[in-house]
């Protein structure tokens, strides 16, 4: 496919006094992005035409092959950069289920991608046992724990399944740089705590959206102590924490894990390596020659890069601790919930989060010599084959079965509410897993915690949540440092031809935070099929203010609070906006999901706070939508804008966006590619 598309362009000409200033997620971006001008810096808030190393998509493959036939793709622009997983409904033996895995192996066969059947694993854990997640490269999954992949030093984050299709047939979608922070671990964790702990402070103390949708880089004399498998676990559920990736620095750590990954699959050989890039018997992925490289070529965040903000947390004073019921910000220590006497039905020890060696070694060490609970089912599954078969050599997994552990098999399951041993109405359970949310488990009247594979074992023993460790309570030491925020003045935008050099429209405000999908377009309307761009025009904001569709008129500029768009993945939240003839929505944040589909629909979001926080000081909350009959002006040009008398600075409209919105969204793009 030819290189010459404008979406290739330099979107944003950068002073070099930027040089020197990134953060480790920048310098990922950067290697991965489309297009790029020699003097251009990839910064936070930049819009990127990129290219990552691979994209993962697993049971939701076939919803993918739908998009990407829809588009008129025919083959894969590059086949070595999808990986297809089979992993969530593995239990699920009907004939439907077979037929789905079968048409997903035989498509994958045709465009000669990597597959990996049901049973393998969970395709996380695949992606980095067979080195696709390699520390410095970007990687993407159509699934929201790709963060995952932070653990080995690797910019991992979530698209949606357009931008699947889109990377199938062209190698490439848009991605916005984040905000980015930085989390420093200080000191040594205790015996018998773990990552998981960690992932449950971190959401527990930092529990009103410090991070939600930046990216987390991680810092602190505390990361040497920390094993990959924990640097998994954490980066994991960052997801759950609000976070679009969550990285760990490129480390001796890090070197020492991919070299013994190295000798690993040296000694197993490579029957189980779809793909043998080389053909003389070297792994095309995990290799001596890659190690060096990396060795050589050492990438990391430079001394003066610029952070949101600093979150720091003494890993002394963590201790194993329970979350929930229903979140991940409700928290208590493990010894607390103990003493609460909290009966449970079930336990879970699955998932992507916490169902590796290491993990399962824990829970063997605390049930040795005992027995589950006659009330209680402990329900267990490794996260890969392999895992269980090194399991299974140790000694582990005979130690889970002997105590009266339920062995499935290798995948998802209960974690997203599929197959056997889910939580029936009014049971309560424990589970290593990353989500707790109401209902994901099993009956919606159910209550499900959080906890590391060690507490969770103990509570299958003791019939109630309970903790391996008993300790003296301790206070967990915390520290927040917000740092300011300064504008780079004289960043200027080169356009394509078509896009305006400005927008003006008169503002209409609506003030409400946390404004979510609903309150935009009423979940009654998303499944009818047939509904119109005009009938979506006509219900927009039905359930957050009535009068608003009265009061706002086609070219008016929408301004709302902070996180527009939380909640539900309707793409029609975005799409009946723009069908009513709003221009552009100006916000302080969004949720990401309707970013990107805003974005995947042609329709453009500004993140501006500096103007919210004026707007509520001017008009309040008196009125849910407020036509303010002002003109707002837009330069796209200067990423400026002016209201009221006063200028604000906007994110940088690069051409990644303009050639989306000129398209029309993304399908259209990938069709004008394909043709191309």
């Amino acid at each position: 496919m030819p290189n010459n598309s404008s979406i290739e362009k330099s979107n944003i000409q950068f002073p070099t006094s930027n040089i020197g200033r990134q953060t480790l997620v920048e310098k990922i971006a950067q290697r991965f992005a489309v297009g790029l001008k020699p003097e251009q810096v990839v910064l936070s808030g930049d819009y990127l035409s990129i290219r990552p190393v691979h994209i993962m998509t697993h049971d939701n493959t076939g919803a993918v092959m739908n998009k990407f036939k829809a588009i008129g793709a025919s083959k894969m622009q590059n086949p070595k950069q999808p990986v297809f997983t089979l992993d969530h409904n593995v239990q699920d033996t009907s004939e439907t289920n077979l037929k789905k895995y079968h048409g997903i192996e035989a498509f994958a066969s045709d465009m000669g991608v990597d597959f990996y059947p049901a049973g393998r694993g969970i395709g996380h854990q695949i992606m980095c046992e067979e080195g696709y997640a390699f520390p410095g490269t970007m990687m993407v999954a159509s699934d929201s724990h790709s963060n995952m992949y932070g653990g080995l030093g690797v910019l991992g984050t979530p698209i949606v399944r357009t931008d699947a299709a889109a990377i199938w047939a062209t190698g490439r979608t848009w991605w916005q740089v984040p905000p980015i922070s930085k989390v420093i671990l200080t000191g040594k964790l205790n015996p018998g705590v773990t990552g998981k702990d960690v992932i449950i402070a971190l959401c527990g103390a930092f529990n009103h959206d410090e991070v939600l949708n930046h990216a987390i880089e991680f810092f602190g004399d505390g990361l040497a102590s920390l094993s990959i498998e924990q640097r998994l676990t954490i980066a994991n559920m960052t997801t759950e924490w609000g976070a679009l990736a969550g990285v760990f620095p490129i480390d001796d750590v890090t070197i020492d894990w991919i070299r013994k990954r190295i000798d690993t699959i040296r000694k197993r050989g490579l029957a189980n390596v779809p793909s043998d890039a080389d053909g003389g018997g070297e792994h095309p992925r995990l290799n001596e020659r890659r190690l060096n490289e990396l060795i050589e070529n050492p990438l990391k965040a430079d001394e003066n890069a610029l952070y949101r903000q600093e979150l720091i947390l003494d890993l002394s004073t963590v201790q194993p601790s329970v979350s929930g019921p229903g979140n991940v910000k409700t928290m208590m220590s493990a010894l607390e919930a103990d003493q609460k006497n909290i009966k449970i039905h079930k336990a879970y020890l699955v998932s992507c989060v916490n169902s590796r060696v290491e993990d399962l070694a824990e829970a063997a060490s605390v049930v040795q010599g005992k027995t589950v609970a006659n009330e209680v089912e402990f329900y267990i599954a490794a996260a890969s084959n392999e895992v269980q078969q090194e399991s299974e050599s140790r000694g582990d997994w005979q130690t889970l079965l002997d105590a009266g552990a339920i062995a499935l098999p290798p995948g998802c399951g209960p974690c997203i509410g599929l197959g056997i041993g889910l939580l029936k109405e009014n049971e309560v359970g424990i589970s290593a897993t990353n989500r707790n949310f109401k209902g994901r488990m099993g009956d919606p009247t159910a209550l499900a915690y959080l906890a590391s594979p060690a507490v969770v074992a103990a509570s299958a023993i003791a019939g109630k949540i309970a903790t391996h460790l008993p300790t003296q309570q301790k206070t967990l030491k915390t520290e927040i440092k917000p740092f300011p925020q300064k504008e780079v003045a004289g960043v200027s935008v080169e356009l394509i031809d078509g896009f305006p050099s400005q927008i003006t429209g008169d503002l209409v405000f609506c003030f409400q935070d946390n404004l979510n999908t609903d309150g935009i377009f009423p979940g009654k309307y998303t499944y009818i099929d047939d509904f119109t761009p005009e009938q979506q025009a006509s219900v927009v904001m039905e359930n957050y203010d009535p009068k608003f569709i009265d009061l706002v008129k086609s070219g008016d500029i929408l301004v709302g609070g902070y996180n527009f768009g939380t909640g539900s993945s309707r793409e029609q939240a975005a799409t009946a906006l723009k069908y009513k003839g709003i221009q552009l929505v100006i916000a302080g944040s969004f949720s990401e999901t309707y970013k990107r589909n805003a974005l995947n629909n042609g329709f453009l979001l500004l993140d501006v706070p500096a103007l919210i926080d004026a707007l509520k000081i001017k008009y309040g909350s008196g009125e849910l939508t407020i036509q303010t009959s002002m003109t707002v002006t837009i330069d796209i040009e200067r990423s400026a804008l002016n209201f009221d008398g006063c200028n604000y600075q906007i994110p940088p409209v690069g051409f990644a966006a303009q050639e989306l919105i000129l398209s029309g969204g993304l399908e259209n793009w990938v069709k004008n590619q394909i043709k191309s």
